[in-house]
């Protein structure tokens, strides 16, 4: 039996997330463990380090749903700048569409550009449809970090992946069985 770990910096549904890791490794028949941690990363004594021994060092394959993805980037420019964890260079900007008639935030179902193929996406080709609740997103360095986008007035990253990390800007836990084929996928990922 494997441990999955829901982190919850104290902005998020966790609840929900939980409940759909919970289901999705059910419907695949993995067996795993769902924890949490209830307390922000910085208000946690030693949290970060324990993130980047696990994650960066030993290799444990990481998830960030949302501000989670957003999380893994250099820094952020959310009302000020703010440094994020480094683990996928780029920085987290205003979500800015061509279109000035689309709504900030960005909320609604929208279909997924596969832009490479990732063992998380298994099964979910381009035009799956995932659903989005954002205002920010992620812009990386380098486009090899690109796994996915989808079009909000101009590209906007999906999903980002590298080594062991992996990130989607959409809410897999509102997203139905494409949600939970991608959790799935996560659960039984072996990088």
């Amino acid at each position: 039996m494997s441990l999955t770990v829901v982190i919850d910096y104290g902005s998020g549904n966790l609840r929900s997330a939980a409940k759909a890791l919970e289901r999705a490794a059910r419907d695949a028949g993995i067996s795993t463990e769902i924890a949490d941690c209830r307390r922000g990363l910085a208000a946690v004594p030693g949290m970060e380090a324990a993130l980047a021994e696990a994650v960066l060092r030993r290799g444990v394959p990481f998830l960030g749903i949302c501000v989670g993805m957003q999380l893994m980037a250099t820094r952020g420019r959310e009302f000020v700048t703010t440094e994020g964890l480094g683990w996928i260079a780029g920085e987290v900007v205003a979500l800015a569409p061509a279109d000035k008639s689309l709504k900030i935030p960005h909320m609604g179902w929208n279909a997924l550009a596969i832009r490479r193929d990732h063992p998380v996406l298994a099964g979910l080709p381009s035009g799956t449809h995932a659903y989005f609740v954002h205002s920010y997103h992620l812009v990386p360095a380098d486009p090899r970090a690109l796994v996915a986008t989808t079009d909000y007035g101009g590209p906007v990253a999906a999903a980002v992946g590298r080594d062991n990390l992996f990130g989607v800007q959409f809410h897999p836990e509102k997203s139905q069985a494409a949600g939970l084929r991608l959790i799935a996928n996560f659960l039984g990922w072996q990088p």
